[in-house]
């Protein structure tokens, strides 16, 4: 069997901020355990753009396995947040992302989408992306760095 050597390029890291006073839970049902964790900022850079996350998007986190977030096995993450960059352009992002929480990694792999209209941006509409997620608490807020990586 051959295998292909992947490769890519560094695009930006986001830190989406994610307060604990601001997780939502709607409860659980035979299909896991749903909660909106809502995102009140942020911001983001990279060689090509930097600004900030808007307030207002949301991770909806699906647990399985459990009735609480500690005793979850496995969780579906969904957010979708926009961007907005430092010369004023809207950028939408969709991050999908699976976390299995018997492995020992700390970090989640998402596969992020992008919506840039047309112009300066609209690179971001095409290609291949990967990202890591990891959780962190800086200035005193919970929230959630992200590095995108774009496949080459």
């Amino acid at each position: 069997m051959n295998f292909v050597e992947l490769k890519a390029e560094e695009i930006m890291t986001i830190r989406a901020d994610c307060p604990d006073d601001r997780r939502l839970v709607v409860g659980e049902n035979d299909f896991g355990f749903l909660r909106a964790i809502c995102i009140t900022g942020g911001s983001f850079h990279g060689e090509k753009l930097s600004g900030t996350v808007v307030p207002g998007g949301a991770d909806w986190n699906t647990g399985f396995g459990g009735s609480a977030p500690e005793l979850f096995t496995s969780v579906d993450m969904f957010a979708k947040y926009l961007l907005k960059t430092d010369d004023g352009v809207y950028i939408a992002v969709e991050n999908v992302a699976r976390r299995d929480k018997t492995k020992v990694s700390s970090h989640i792999v998402a596969t992020p989408r992008f919506f840039a209209p047309r112009g300066k941006y609209e690179w971001l509409n095409y290609g291949v992306y990967v990202a890591a997620l990891e959780g962190s608490v800086k200035n005193g807020v919970r929230g959630v760095d992200i590095t995108v990586y774009r496949m080459l």
